[in-house]
């Protein structure tokens, strides 16, 4: 179970992640794949194939990680927030979470200081990215900072961008990109169902039938623990799922009807709500470039 950390990573506890907190659990873990690193003070890149997870960590600093390329899930004690190419996510200093990749992925990561993180959420969040703020976050993890000797002009321009940066995330929309994870035995037994079988569309009472709940109580538990309907949460799994497909290069309507949609239509328009964009677009849209 992840915990909220007030230690620095030597103190952080490390082992595999829980199945439940997984975006889509099957029946055992993969064998982490192996990436290529290109990591210096303030930050780095992780390039991931396919599935590659890293261990559970944490981090004295808190850090934001970009998708250059792929799609990118951050899994933590709360939740599992995806980060598609047009979202950011932010991870304060001590929580302790793991990556997992879905398609070829390019990880941007930025680790920011004390002061300009004051500035950003005390909680793992993640917002909708710029143009601006694409272009910092490529500039200051791109190759001029591989060289741990940065001169004293680029170490000063580094600053004045972070502190951009941090100032576009003042104005970014949080994103409702973050998928709750259940705590209640009878919650996580409906969570099981669904990551399995994202396209389950039996309704929250046949649903309770299976685990021995009444829909009812599932929908009290669902409104005080998550925030949000069956509905809504169960929107955001098949979402959360679509950008996993996507990312594997499946078409529109090869995803809608694996996630629960009766026509393309109706994924278009969930997708388009959450994400902001189509998945056509989404789908065909070129990685940036560094």
């Amino acid at each position: 179970m992840f915990s909220r950390m007030t230690s620095t990573v030597a103190g952080a506890r490390r082992g595999r992640p829980p199945v439940d907190c997984q975006l889509m659990p099957v029946g055992r873990q993969p064998a982490r794949s192996a990436s290529t690193s290109r990591l210096w003070p303030s930050g780095g890149v992780h390039l991931w194939p396919s599935g590659g997870m890293s261990s559970a960590h944490s981090h004295p600093r808190g850090h934001l990680v970009y998708a250059a390329r792929g799609v990118l899930s951050v899994h933590t004690e709360g939740g599992t927030s995806i980060v598609p190419a047009n979202r950011v996510a932010w991870t304060p200093a001590g929580f302790e979470h793991y990556h997992r990749t879905h398609g070829d992925t390019e990880m941007r990561i930025l680790f920011l200081p004390a002061s300009p993180a004051r500035l950003v959420p005390d909680r793992p969040a993640v917002f909708l990215v710029s143009d601006l703020a694409r272009e910092i976050l490529l500039t200051l993890t791109g190759p001029r900072n591989y060289d741990r000797d940065v001169p004293d002009r680029d170490r000063a321009a580094n600053a004045r961008l972070r502190r951009v940066l941090v100032d576009e995330l003042h104005i970014a929309d949080e994103q409702p990109l973050q998928l709750p994870q259940p705590r209640d035995d009878r919650l996580r037994a409906i969570a099981r169902i669904l990551y399995e079988q994202p396209a389950d569309n039996t309704a929250l009472a046949g649903l309770g039938q299976r685990i021995g709940a009444s829909a009812r109580t599932l929908s009290r538990l669902f409104h005080n623990e998550l925030g949000m309907t069956f509905y809504e949460w169960r929107t955001q799994l098949r979402v959360y799922h679509a950008l996993v497909l996507l990312a594997d290069g499946h078409d529109t309507t090869h995803v809608a009807h694996a996630c629960g949609w009766s026509n393309p239509s109706s994924f278009i328009t969930a997708f388009t709500t959450l994400i902001g964009t189509t998945p056509g677009r989404y789908r065909k849209s070129p990685p940036p470039q560094a």
